[in-house]
C-alpha cells in the first residue's frame, strides 16, 4: 500500500482555497492564471503539460499551459508531443503511477535525440525539472497525464504530496474547458486496419502508414515512434512495394479503398 504525508493544517487551507477556485474555471486564459497563481507556491512550474487517451495504442490528444512564449498546444514543434509524452508515460508506469520525477540528464538525453524546431523546442530546452503524476480512468481504460516542468528544482518531498492532492482537481478543472479548433479536427487514434486487410504489411508499416495518412513526414513519424527517420524510409520503400504503388499518396489511397470497400 501506498502512503505519503498529509499536509499540515497550512497547506490543507491553501489547498482548499485552489480546489475552490478551481471548479469555476471554463476558459484556458482563467487556467493559466489559476496555474501561475497561489498554485505556484504548492508545484512550481513553468509548463503544464497534459496528455489524455490510450497511450498504449498511440491515441493521445494533448494540451500545453503555460506563460512563455511560443509554449501554446500547437506551435511549431509540438508535433513531438506523443514521443515526448509517450516516454514521459513511460517513466511513470516505470515508477507504478505514483508521482516521479526524470532527472535533467534523462530529461536533456530525451531532448537531444528529438527534433525541436521552433518557439516551443527552445522553451523545453530552458527546463530543468520535471515532474509526473496522472490519472487512470478504469471505466474508459484510458489515462491522463499531466507533466510539470520548471527551469528550477522542484521540491521533492512538497511537491509529491501536492501534486497528489491537487491534480485530479486540475484534471477536473481542465475537463470543464472547451476544445479548442485544432483539437476537434485532431483524429482521436490513427486509423488501422482490420486483421485481414492489411495488404501483406506487418504491424509496423502498418502503424507508419496511418501516421502517413495523417500527412506525418518521415521524420515526424520516426520521432513519434522512436525511431530515425532513414529506418522509416527502408519501411516506407518495402510498403511501396508490396503495394504495387510509386509514393506515398497512392499508398494511401489504396489502403483507403481497402479499409472503405473491401
Amino acid at each position: 500500500m501506498q502512503s505519503y504525508t498529509l499536509p499540515i493544517r497550512e497547506d490543507a487551507g491553501r489547498y482548499l482555497k485552489l480546489i475552490e477556485a478551481g471548479a469555476s474555471i471554463r476558459r484556458h486564459v482563467d487556467l493559466l492564471y489559476w496555474l501561475q497563481g497561489d498554485m505556484q507556491r504548492c508545484l512550481p512550474h513553468d509548463i503544464l503539460l497534459a496528455g489524455w487517451g490510450n497511450f498504449q495504442e498511440g491515441g493521445v490528444q494533448h494540451d500545453i499551459v503555460s506563460r512563455l512564449p511560443g509554449a501554446r498546444s500547437y506551435a511549431p514543434g509540438t508535433d513531438v508531443l506523443p514521443f515526448l509524452l509517450g516516454k514521459f508515460y513511460d517513466c511513470w508506469v516505470a515508477a507504478l503511477r505514483n508521482p516521479c520525477r526524470m532527472s535533467f540528464r534523462n530529461f536533456e538525453y530525451l531532448l537531444g535525440t528529438t527534433s525541436l524546431p521552433g518557439s516551443f523546442g527552445h522553451a523545453l530546452r530552458g527546463m530543468r525539472s520535471v515532474l509526473i503524476h496522472g490519472l487512470r480512468d478504469e471505466r474508459s481504460q484510458n489515462e491522463c497525464l499531466y507533466v510539470m516542468l520548471s527551469p528550477h528544482e522542484i521540491p521533492e518531498e512538497s511537491s509529491d504530496t501536492a501534486i497528489r492532492m491537487l491534480l485530479p482537481c486540475i484534471d477536473a478543472a481542465l475537463r470543464q474547458i472547451s476544445l479548442m479548433p485544432q483539437q476537434r479536427k485532431q483524429v482521436s487514434k490513427p486509423t488501422s486496419l482490420p486483421p485481414e486487410d492489411t495488404l501483406g504489411l506487418s504491424d509496423r508499416e502498418v502503424q507508419i502508414m496511418a501516421w502517413v495518412a495523417m500527412g506525418k513526414t518521415n521524420s515526424e513519424i520516426g520521432s513519434i515512434l522512436n525511431i530515425s527517420g532513414f529506418t522509416v524510409k527502408n519501411h516506407m520503400q518495402r510498403i511501396f512495394q508490396k503495394l504495387n504503388v510509386f509514393n506515398r499518396a497512392q499508398a494511401v489511397s489504396k489502403i483507403n479503398r481497402v479499409t472503405l470497400h473491401g
